[in-house]
């Protein structure tokens, strides 16, 4: 790891006594400081960390698998993303059908997740795709007793709607950088786009899952301001990805994150969001192989995506389940998610 400038102890003592004491998330600025912490300090960070995950979430962990219901093909120039039509990336439009669908619920229920989640590449529903959705959610809730999530870009408010009359528990809905870095992401959409979606889900009733992705070349300050806007937003659940450099993209010759910012990078946004489920998502495993996903959930993270997701491959989910196992975290019942 690259030698850091040591930071003053008095933002770990600090973050022992608001977050761990009172609940309270940390502030921007001191969410930076945790974030510029040295690596002789992450060890006590991590400590800190799951601390506060024990105190405010419990021993649980959340298990949710994922599939797309339509892959590739995207409108959108999401710079990290392969399934942008925009872009030279192998990944093309793929549909699946309903009984595909269920089939693939009904695998995510034998791991023992209490959630699956259907994603599309879109920027948004049209109408073929809500009448998928419809169909899809039905069958699901007919034959796999799981909850259903959705992932299907920017909606209208009939759409938030539709999806609350399908029975659709969870949105997700990612920012993925914060306002400042934004436009160095995405230029088809705005953040602003992004945080008016979230916005209307919040209302709905249905639980935001909303999170983003670290590791794009943002700088600390802006990272840091991305877990700071999520503390804003409040959502029901973060995911946080790690850039998987994908070929053919604008981010795909981008280095892959160190493995001791990642971890601190877990931490920070634990501190800065102490009562939200705090999950596993994309480039986990490249960027901190079996040791430092041990060193994740024992500093902050409370749930994972288990099995592949949507165009890159994840870990065996027989190895994130024998490691909840070991780590003697038990995964949470469908019944608990309600």
């Amino acid at each position: 790891m690259t030698a850091q400038p040591r930071v003053d102890e008095d933002i770990l003592s600090t973050a022992r006594e608001q977050v761990l004491g009172r609940g309270e998330p940390l502030a921007y600025e001191q969410i930076l400081a945790v974030m510029n912490t040295a690596d002789d300090q992450l060890e006590e960070l991590l400590a800190l960390a799951h601390e506060v995950r024990m105190t405010y979430n419990g021993p649980e962990v959340e298990v949710e698998g994922i599939v797309s219901i339509k892959t590739g093909g995207c409108p959108e120039d999401c710079h990290f993303c392969s399934q942008s039509g925009q872009f030279t990336s192998p990944v093309r439009s793929v549909w699946l059908d309903i009984p595909e669908l269920v089939r693939a619920a009904k695998q995510t229920r034998e791991t023992g997740a209490s959630e699956f989640c259907i994603v599309a590449a879109v920027r948004g529903p049209d109408a073929r795709l809500m009448d998928q959705m419809r169909e899809g959610v039905a069958a699901i809730r007919a034959e796999v007793d799981i909850q259903v999530a959705a992932s299907l870009g920017m909606l209208t408010q009939d759409q938030v709607d539709d999806l609350v009359a399908m029975g659709v528990h969870r949105y997700n809905h990612n920012l993925e950088a914060g306002r400042s870095f934004f436009p160095q992401v995405v230029t088809t959409h705005s953040f602003e786009e992004r945080w008016d979606t979230c916005l209307m889900v919040k209302d709905s009733g249905m639980e935001l899952c909303c999170g983003g992705l670290v590791g794009m070349g943002e700088t600390l300050e802006q990272r840091a301001e991305l877990a700071a806007q999520l503390g804003e937003l409040a959502p029901h659940e973060v995911p946080l990805n790690f850039l998987n450099p994908r070929p053919g993209t604008p981010f795909g010759d981008l280095p892959v994150m160190d493995s001791g910012e990642a971890l601190r990078t877990i931490a920070a946004f634990r501190l800065a969001l102490p009562h939200t489920i705090l999950r596993y998502a994309g480039g986990r495993e490249l960027t901190l192989g079996d040791l430092g996903t041990r060193d994740g959930l024992l500093g902050g993270i409370n749930a994972v995506i288990v099995g592949n997701y949507l165009t890159t491959l994840g870990r065996d989910p027989r190895e994130d389940l024998a490691l909840l196992a070991d780590l003697e975290m038990p995964i949470k019942a469908l019944g608990q998610t309600f």
